[in-house]
């Protein structure tokens, strides 16, 4: 272990303790996973709450990759079969949320019913049937067959990869696929958001009374939703919210999805919207009613609607059964049908028609020229370059850039010094950064050096700086440690609550330029060398303040696989990429000189 510096600080928050032992750092100690128990923040006002409310959605629509959001095009719906029963009846239906990509479900509808009915969508689970799997303790024709007969509109989707939608599999993401945040959880997002639009284009839906149930990987897809689209009214999440366990299947992660977050916060965005939040004893929801109840009522008592949410918690195993459903029906007719009686939502026993019956596709063939995962993600490289970078305000592409790195773009910060070695951290976050740092007089400059603060104050560009008086700050940029190394390359959902190294990195230069902007006044300047040069662009390009830029590309061209081996930040492309940050940092031009020829490089401002 190397050695560690203690000198107390004084600060407004309390003593800082400084080290140079990269073990310190949070980011390389304290690294959750998809089965961390996390602690849910209490929000002390309603404007703190909406706060980080707002930055989940964008958290959330980041990492599906929509944003910015895809173009809306047609839906080519499609009512392939039609079966009436006693009360109610089912048609097999084909959407289409992207050209040529295909999403079926069936349509439970009652029959008889006058006016527009409440519309309900139902995402379902892994069970292996989909949408038509039928058993004791969960089923979805039962579900919608109930729903039916109580007088609303049901419509019960695939899964990505499942019954009729199987132009990709459950389960696919490579490196390219992320720079596009082309995955099983963005992918099947959209596909529920499309859904809705299909729900609410009903004739016999009522558009302004629409609500989302489903259990386990469907109550994940409810929650996401609700959080996002404020369409939805009402919701029910079955057992899946939790606190020490978030998902740990493809269409429940993504890179991005829960950095300093959980399960808890994304169900509690519902409020002040109705929410019934069922659990269960025999599964990773059986503290609910103790734990995780308790902290989303909190945030909904800062609306004063405490009374809006609900818990159930039923003794079964992982389920959405007859007991989980009537508890669902129950609170759907206080929001939507106050007159119906207690008899009217209890369950009723249903007969499920036969399985090529309910699917659009019963052989399993698909329609002529469908098209495959490479197609479908093809599709939806197209659907993001449909809305052009360079048609975005400023504002809004240096916000988006900011969503896909993550980063905090202004930090409130803390620091400690022995002699000229400095660390810095972001308040409550225990990230650590540090350097040399030499005051001075005139124009801050910050160097970022691959090979460390050390080497960078002893090159000749470093005493070139220090001999001109100016203040420098050299940093020692990000550097894995062991165990996080280990994670990742071991645990599948590593990205979805940790960022990228070279994400980090950019996070540490945005700290250290608030850094140097509290000490010094004027336009720093960057010097991106080497492997930091890509690093110190984009941070430049979501910086807040306006920096002088001069920066090592070494050939860096923005194509899939430049990003891939050598700045690694999934959805990068989705919002533009290289193109973006040149855009932000005002110049066109690619630097292929080293920094130590700074006469000879373009310099890029903002």
């Amino acid at each position: 272990m190397g050695r560690v510096f203690l000198c107390a600080a004084v600060l407004s928050h309390g003593l800082f303790i400084f080290g140079a032992d990269s073990t310190l750092d949070v980011r390389n100690g304290d690294i959750p996973n998809f089965k961390t128990h996390f602690q849910t923040r209490e929000y002390k006002s309603k404007k703190d709450w909406e706060n980080q409310r707002n930055r989940l959605k964008q958290q959330i629509l980041s990492a599906a990759g929509l944003i910015p959001t895809p173009v809306k095009t047609p839906l080519h719906a499609r009512v392939i079969r039609h079966q009436d029963f006693a009360g109610y009846s089912i048609e097999s239906v084909v959407i289409e949320p992207l050209p040529g990509y295909y999403l079926g479900g069936n349509l439970y509808l009652p029959a008889g019913h006058k006016g527009r009915a409440p519309g309900i969508l139902i995402p379902h689970g892994h069970w292996k049937r989909g949408r038509l799997e039928d058993q004791s303790t969960y089923s979805v024709p039962a579900l919608g067959i109930n729903l039916a007969r109580q007088g609303y509109v049901a419509f019960a989707y695939d899964m990505v990869g499942y019954n009729d939608t199987r132009q990709t599999p459950h389960s696919f993401i490579t490196p390219a696929h992320a720079l596009w945040s082309f995955h099983p959880m963005g992918l099947q997002l959209w596909n529920s958001i499309r859904a809705l639009d299909y729900l609410q284009s009903r004739p016999e839906v009522d558009g302004n009374r629409l609500a989302v149930t489903g259990a386990s990987g469907g109550a994940s897809q409810t929650i996401f939703i609700t959080a996002v689209d404020d369409r939805v009214k009402a919701s029910a999440p079955v057992n899946m919210v939790s606190a020490s366990m978030q998902g740990g299947d493809p269409c429940e992660e993504a890179p991005n999805l829960r950095l300093g977050t959980s399960n808890v916060e994304i169900a509690a965005m519902a409020a002040p919207r109705p929410m019934l939040v069922v659990s269960c004893t025999q599964d990773w929801t059986r503290r609910t009613p103790v734990e995780e109840f308790p902290a989303i009522k909190k945030i909904y008592d800062l609306y004063s609607r405490g009374s809006q949410v609900g818990n159930v918690h039923i003794d079964a195993e992982h389920n959405y059964n007859r007991q989980s459903r009537e508890a669902v029906y129950r609170f759907l007719a206080a929001q939507f049908n106050r007159g119906m009686t207690a008899e009217q939502w209890m369950d009723q026993p249903v007969e499920v028609p036969a399985d090529d019956t309910m699917l659009a596709f019963a052989k399993g063939d698909l329609p002529p020229g469908t098209e495959n995962l490479d197609d479908v993600f093809n599709s939806w490289k197209i659907a993001a370059q449909m809305q052009p970078e360079r048609a975005m305000p400023l504002n809004e592409l240096r916000e988006s850039l900011r969503n896909v790195l993550s980063v905090d773009a202004d930090p409130a910060i803390e620091s400690g010094m022995d002699a000229d070695r400095i660390s810095i951290s972001r308040v409550r976050m225990h990230d650590r950064v540090t350097g040399r740092w030499v005051p001075g007089k005139g124009t801050p400059v910050l160097i970022l050096d691959p090979r460390g603060a050390d080497a960078a104050l002893l090159s000749d560009l470093g005493l070139e700086i220090l001999h001109s008086g100016r203040p420098l700050l050299a940093i020692n940029p990000f550097r894995p440690g062991r165990e996080r190394e280990s994670q990742q390359r071991f645990d599948k959902y590593f990205l979805s609550y940790n960022r990228t190294d070279e994400a980090e990195q950019v996070q540490d230069i945005l700290t250290a330029l608030t850094f140097l902007r509290s000490h010094n006044k004027g336009k720093p300047e960057v010097i991106g060398i080497g492997k930091m040069g890509v690093p110190g662009l984009f941070a430049a390009a979501v910086a807040p303040v306006e920096v002088s830029l001069i920066s090592d590309l070494q050939g860096f061209s923005g194509s899939d696989e430049d990003f891939e081996q050598r700045f690694f930040v999934p959805g990068i492309q989705r919002v533009g990429g290289l193109n973006a940050a040149m855009r932000l940092v005002n110049s066109l031009r690619a630097t292929i000189s080293a920094p130590e020829h700074r006469k000879n490089l373009p310099v890029a401002v903002d």
